[in-house]
């Protein structure tokens, strides 16, 4: 017996959508879960050499969290960067759980997993995107965390530039104040209501207007330098930049006429770092 999933990487936040907006990225991690003697890990792909081989591996302490480890085979096959802001870790546990039911026999239902996954990552932004694939709405309510998919497609085009340096998410939370000013709430808040409104109806010029955030890009920019020169200088098309998660990658939203002549500029521009146009994942984690 065997079984194949795959997960797709993720940006979150979107700009004022902190810890709350995603989109899933057609960029697969894959796993095939097989009988063996003995619990076995192999891991191909981007993270090698990060990634433990046993109990500890995130993506069996997922599928523990359904079914037993014991006597199984885990191969990972890894096409996200490790610690760049596009989802790696949650696509590790999606692939997990996904694998978990599949191997017990029973359809995977995002909305039963996502509480499951919150176990292992607290800010849902990133693994509802990863489960349900497309645009994402990601809030807590009494204790349970929900999603609602409002998009399968977006107005901009979505161009990452992704440094060769990680950022680890724990460290770049420890930045953010425990305080903000009023005023800063406010400008987040009303951007973030763009944001919804803009996602949910597919207008560019709304999107557009959304990208600015005073919650916590200022913050990470530190860690995240390309943030602050794209947006000093953007790219020929480009109609705004967010970082992706918690960064060091940088999401640049082009105007469709434009979105080559802006990713060559990139590449031009940034010649150290990986230049990628993705498109937005329709489908979410499960069997191929």
């Amino acid at each position: 017996m065997s079984v194949r999933v795959r997960a797709p990487a993720t940006s979150a936040n979107l700009g004022p959508g902190f810890d709350c907006a995603g989109m899933a990225l057609e960029l697969w991690n894959e796993l095939e879960v097989s009988e063996a003697d003995g619990t076995v890990v192999e891991v191909e792909g981007e993270g090698v050499s990060e990634t433990p081989r046993d109990g500890n591996h995130l993506g069996l302490r997922a599928f523990a969290l359904i079914t037993d480890v014991e006597g199984k085979s885990f191969r990972f096959l890894n096409r996200i960067p490790f610690a760049r802001g596009l989802g790696s870790s949650s696509a590790t546990i999606a692939l997990g759980l996904v694998a978990a039911c599949l191997w017990e026999g029973v359809e995977p239902d995002p909305a039963e997993l996502l509480p499951l996954a919150a176990r292992l990552e607290p800010h849902a932004d990133n693994i509802a995107a990863c489960l349900y694939g497309g645009v994402t709405l990601a809030w807590e309510e009494e204790g349970l965390w929900r999603c609602r998919r409002i998009a399968d497609s977006l107005p901009l085009e979505t161009i990452a530039v992704i440094p060769e340096h990680s950022v680890e998410t724990v460290t770049a939370r420890a930045g953010l104040p425990a305080e903000v000013l009023h005023a800063d709430a406010a400008f987040s808040s009303g951007r973030a209501a763009l944001l919804g409104a803009a996602l949910a109806s597919g207008d560019a010029h709304l999107l557009a207007a959304a990208f600015h955030d005073r919650l916590h890009e200022p913050y990470r920019s530190v860690a995240a330098p390309l943030l602050g020169r794209l947006q000093e200088k953007p790219a020929r098309g480009s109609a705004g930049v967010t970082l992706s998660g918690s960064g060091p990658t940088i999401i640049v939203w082009a105007r469709h006429e434009e979105s080559q002549a802006c990713a060559e500029e990139l590449a031009e521009r940034f010649p150290d770092c990986r230049v990628l146009a993705f498109a937005v994942a329709t489908g979410g984690t499960g069997a191929f």
